[in-house]
């Protein structure tokens, strides 16, 4: 092939990557929010329980910046998992114009239980590609990223 049939099979292989992507993604998230909801979270606030678990104490910017999520889903978000008892909003000691958001006793045990539980599932979703292969499959995927 040379000149522009080459050209078009390159763009019809990008679409079908595209495609295969969009559709893998789909699966794989359908299953694990599948997962996040029968701990009575929807994949929002499961992810923001994840973030905040595994730093401690972090501002609320920062927690959507992350998760790639909108501050008002965030506040959202943040609010439901407050009145649930699991998160509390906690003053900047050093820049009053940051709030920190910090698990709860009650959201660091729910998520010390569910998160163990919740890997297993993510690990049987992906259990059809090999050790080596999901490595490849980050790499390239970071590379495609990086790459847009």
């Amino acid at each position: 092939m040379t000149g522009r049939s080459e050209l078009d099979h390159e763009r019809q292989v990008s679409l079908k990557l595209f495609v295969v992507l969009s559709k893998a993604y789909k699966t794989l998230m359908d299953k694990a929010t599948k997962d996040m909801k029968q701990y009575g979270l929807s994949a929002s606030e499961f992810m923001i329980l994840e973030v905040v678990s595994t730093k401690r104490s972090i501002p609320i910017q920062q927690i959507g910046e992350k998760l790639l999520a909108t501050s008002g889903g965030m506040t959202y978000n943040i609010d439901k998992l407050e009145q649930k008892g699991l998160l509390k909003r906690v003053p900047s000691g050093e820049d009053r114009r940051i709030i920190n958001v910090e698990a709860t006793a009650e959201g660091d045990a729910l998520f010390g239980r569910i998160f163990p539980e919740h890997a297993e599932v993510i690990h049987s979703i992906v259990h059809g590609l090999s050790t080596e292969e999901k490595q490849a499959a980050t790499e390239l995927l970071k590379k495609l990223g990086t790459g847009v």
